[in-house]
């Protein structure tokens, strides 16, 4: 039977919809749960969403080491399913216990201790099951075409766009849904719904079983494999030699020549992984140049959220928009781009460069970072309409009375960041994927989710070191009132520093040398 291919790809796909609502379940809304029914401040709930988003986002490179260097892409994607699915399931529990009062209209007590427990250690075994799950399906996904086929070849590149595009229509079905039940129902509900997708997700992964292609990992072994392998061999010569001087005569020669030709194996296997690790190396400064995008990336989940919280969210009469449900203009903006990418800029830029991706990865990657500062600075401005409008009608001082300021003025940043997206995001993920080892494609994955993992603990250490600086001036850039606060100043550091980052990123870009001979500069 045919294995591969996209008959094989659209279960994966499937499989990764599913992942995506579930996480943006938990990840698009926890700051307003945090403020919430948990009773945390704004500066202390940002840094603690920002801290499990990092811890989530970086787990991947222990989950594709793992996957690459033992249990195989298949297997860690079923195990990381089924713990996700339980993380899931107990987070929905943590909402039953305690005190269930409306917080908007009366005092709350503090959250019992079991209830915040519960809570943390449900929150992190997702994001252990993410850590698993995330670069596995992906690298499993893209396994699924062969390099040396040229038609598959070139359906890897679409691949890699469809595949984003699932992922968004994954992000934005939780965002419209989820985020409504959570605002107007009940959280415990908003919990049980994707541990539901989550679990018929695996479902149809399974269901594949039979098309997958899977790749052979079996003669895959981690450098500290080789490091005790080494050592073994050096103790048997030790030993071999020992035991000659101390006149010992049953010690044959061919136990030399078997620790000889053990040896010679070893530093062979050795310098391979050596000389694969300096391909993952090589790849340090684009990961590092990229940094800054996933901090101003985070702040989607945050602060765009609570901003969108004090605007007038009325559309029409009747329907109320969740803040949160607002994210979903940037993965709607991602899912109509991305075939108008895919169908229309790649081949009109194909027929002036005559490459078959139309631009290089790194030029996408470029673009992105580029509309991202667009971004930050349109949201700087709306920020700064949004504090003139709360002076000059007298609401300064009342946090909990909703402004006289569209939703629709907070679109536009939305909107640009999805567009980034296209570009930098689906950039990264074919880049780390194309430009490690072959063997190591998932841990190639996982250092592009990484840059998000590393740029969430930036953002919380920022946020932190702000909120206290600013605190100790007397007004906080991140107030709980927020109509005292400053995040138009945050939103202006943010643009520099992407601005600087961006600048520092074309350098490196042209100056790198792609893996695949006859790929040029940037």
């Amino acid at each position: 039977m045919r294995t591969g291919s996209w008959r094989s790809a659209i279960f994966i796909i499937v499989a990764e919809i599913g992942e995506r609502f579930a996480f943006y379940a938990v990840a698009a809304n926890l700051i307003t749960l945090l403020t919430g029914p948990l009773q945390e401040g704004i500066a202390a709930a940002a840094a603690a969403t920002n801290a499990w988003s990092g811890t989530a986002l970086m787990l991947p490179l222990l989950g594709g080491a793992i996957a690459d260097l033992w249990l195989g892409r298949y297997l860690t994607i079923i195990l990381a399913s089924l713990l996700y699915t339980l993380g899931l399931g107990l987070l929905a529990v943590s909402t039953l216990v305690g005190h269930h009062c409306n917080t908007a209209s009366e005092k709350c007590p503090p959250p019992p201790t079991v209830q915040v427990t519960l809570f943390y250690v449900s929150l992190y075994m997702v994001a252990v099951g993410e850590g698993g799950h995330k670069p596995c399906t992906h690298a499993f996904g893209a396994d699924q075409f062969s390099k040396s086929d040229p038609g598959e070849s070139v359906s890897r590149g679409s691949f890699f766009n469809w595949w984003y595009f699932g992922v968004c229509a994954g992000t934005a079905a939780t965002l419209l849904v989820v985020s409504y039940v959570q605002e107007n129902l009940s959280w415990g509900l908003a919990f049980a719904i994707p541990c539901a997708v989550m679990a018929c997700t695996l479902v149809v992964f399974l269901l594949g079983t039979r098309t997958y292609r899977y790749t052979d990992t079996s003669g895959t072994r981690s450098l500290f494999a080789y490091a005790a392998e080494a050592f073994a061999v050096s103790r048997q010569r030790r030993r071999n030699r020992r035991f000659r001087a101390a006149g010992r005569t049953d010690i044959s020669s061919s136990s030399d020549e078997e620790a000889q030709v053990a040896a010679t194996t070893t530093t062979t296997n050795t310098a391979v992984v050596v000389s694969e690790a300096k391909d993952v190396l090589r790849l340090f400064p684009i990961w590092a140049m990229t940094l800054v995008y996933a901090v101003v990336y985070s702040q989607s989940m945050t602060f765009f959220t609570k901003q969108a919280a004090t605007l007038d969210r009325r559309v029409g009469e009747l329907v109320k928009v969740p803040a949160a449900a607002l994210l979903a203009f940037i993965s709607i903006t991602i899912m109509v781009l991305v075939p108008v990418y895919d169908r229309v800029v790649v081949p009109l830029s194909r027929r002036y460069t005559g490459r078959p991706s139309g631009i290089t990865m790194l030029q996408r990657i470029g673009a992105g970072m580029f509309l991202s500062i667009v971004s930050t600075v349109i949201a700087a401005l709306v920020e700064e309409r949004r504090l003139r409008v709360a002076r000059d009608t007298g609401l300064t001082d009342k946090p909990k009375v909703q402004l006289p300021m569209s939703l629709w003025w907070m679109v536009p940043q939305y909107v640009v960041f999805g567009a980034a997206d296209v570009f930098a995001m689906v950039g990264l993920q074919e880049f780390f994927y194309d430009q490690v080892p072959d063997r190591l494609r998932s841990i190639g994955l996982a250092l592009y989710i990484s840059i998000f993992g590393i740029g969430s603990f930036v953002s919380s250490a920022l946020v932190s070191g702000i909120h206290r600086a600013t605190a100790a001036r007397g007004q906080s850039w991140f107030s709980d009132n927020l109509n005292h606060a400053h995040l138009d100043y945050f939103y202006w550091l943010l643009a520099t520093l992407s601005a600087l980052q961006f600048f520092a990123y074309v350098f490196f870009a042209w100056r790198y040398k792609y893996k695949n001979v006859g790929a040029e500069h940037m």
